[in-house]
């Protein structure tokens, strides 16, 4: 049975910069729990999903002490649909990571099309006789002589979700890595005294099942694209942004349609058709985060102010959130963002780019290696502080 919530004073905008982070986090963990058939990951998805919970309680008492008057409550309603849309997305991922644990019939299909569609994500342990124990990260330089970024350490019963330069590694922490292969394999090492195997990918094929399989990638993807220009919607009270969300939840709602016709398709030659329902739960949790993505935007839809300590929190999460106007004569300008390498040589990743044409915007979504970028592009990017510095030096005119 889950403990007691009593109230603590607490900041709200640390309360929900928190939560942003963890939600985020559940989401990349979930699916790397599938991918990896991983019940150790699936284990701390749940072990997260009810650090949720006592967040999500705490966050709305904080704010219902703080409305004392009508006006208080008008800004402040928005706020509340954050917090409840941050616990749906961790809701989601928990019922994710249950098809794993409970052992609910997956196809090897979703595996072999997950490693295209997530970063690697692996747990691993620190060792008593590691090297990492007792040093900071900053001393360790990990990220830069390995690739690998330390995303998040549990300690017992308590988690570090921004990790800094100055967080110590002791012997016993949990850490989630996130990184290249070859960078993933040497830290495992090092840390656990172990070797890290990469999983292995099956070479499935089975047409109908492959197309539900592909929808349902697709919807992870849109959905936490949505996720993220929900947040930057709320940063930036960028209207524009909201309604790409309401796009992307549009979009998402008919790729499940699609999916759920293959799927019944897959089902009718299938010899064992129960082993399918596990892509059907990853589905209907897929569904709700890009629901959840709406709720997040939608004071920004209905023409309600960004509450300040929500626009903070944002700012202040773990993965920042940046808008990067392009400078002319600078090293992005006239080039792709393929061509300048830019998610390898800053670290993030741009979710949107923003490009006035003829007295007006125009969003490009899901920019690829092949989107072009000039002079006045406001780029709308993902990724750790030190990354944003990175991309803004690239947009910079010298």
């Amino acid at each position: 049975m889950a403990g007691r919530v009593e109230y603590e004073p607490a900041s709200v905008k640390a309360l929900l910069a928190e939560m942003k982070d963890t939600a985020e986090l559940l989401i990349d963990l979930s699916y790397s729990a599938v991918l990896h058939h991983s019940d150790a990951i699936a284990e701390e998805v749940l072990a997260l999903e009810e650090r949720m919970d006592v967040l999500q309680i705490r966050a709305r008492m904080s704010l219902m002490l703080a409305a004392r008057n009508p006006e208080d409550a008008e800004s402040l309603a928005p706020v509340l649909g954050i917090t409840g849309a941050a616990e749906k997305i961790s809701d989601a991922a928990g019922d994710i990571a249950k098809v794993v644990l409970e052992d609910i019939g997956l196809p090897e299909n979703m595996r072999a099309s997950l490693p295209v569609a997530i970063e690697t994500l692996v747990r691993t342990n620190v060792i008593e006789s590691s090297p990492y124990a007792g040093h900071t990260l900053g001393g360790l330089n990990l990220e830069t002589e390995t690739g690998v970024r330390v995303i998040a350490i549990r300690r017992g019963g308590d988690w570090v979700l921004n990790p800094s330069r100055e967080t110590r590694l002791e012997a016993g922490d949990v850490l989630l890595l996130r990184g290249p292969e070859a960078g993933i394999i040497e830290v495992v090492e090092t840390a656990a005294g172990e070797s890290y195997s990469p999983p292995v990918i099956p070479d499935v094929e089975d047409a109908d099942l492959d197309r539900a399989v592909n929808s349902l990638v697709l919807m992870k993807n849109m959905s936490e694209l949505a996720v993220d220009l929900a947040y930057g919607s709320v940063l930036y009270d960028s209207v524009p942004l909201a309604e790409e969300v309401i796009e992307l939840e549009a979009e998402v709602d008919a790729l499940k349609s699609r999916f759920e016709a293959w799927t019944l398709r897959a089902a009718a030659q299938s010899a064992d058709p129960v082993s399918l329902r596990g892509l059907v739960h990853i589905a209907q949790s897929t569904e709700v985060i890009s629901d959840a993505a709406l709720e997040i935007s939608e004071g920004v839809i209905r023409g309600l102010d960004s509450h300040v300590v929500v626009q903070e929190a944002v700012e202040e999460s773990d993965e920042v959130l940046t808008r990067t106007t392009v400078e002319a004569g600078s090293k992005l300008d006239g080039t792709t963002l393929g061509e300048r390498a830019v998610k390898t040589e800053t670290g993030m990743r741009v979710i949107a780019v923003r490009r006035p044409t003829n007295g007006s915007d125009e969003w490009e979504v899901q920019p690829g290696p092949e989107t072009a970028v000039r002079a006045g592009d406001v780029l709308l990017a993902k990724g750790t502080r030190s990354g944003a510095a990175n991309l803004t030096a690239l947009a910079t005119a010298p």
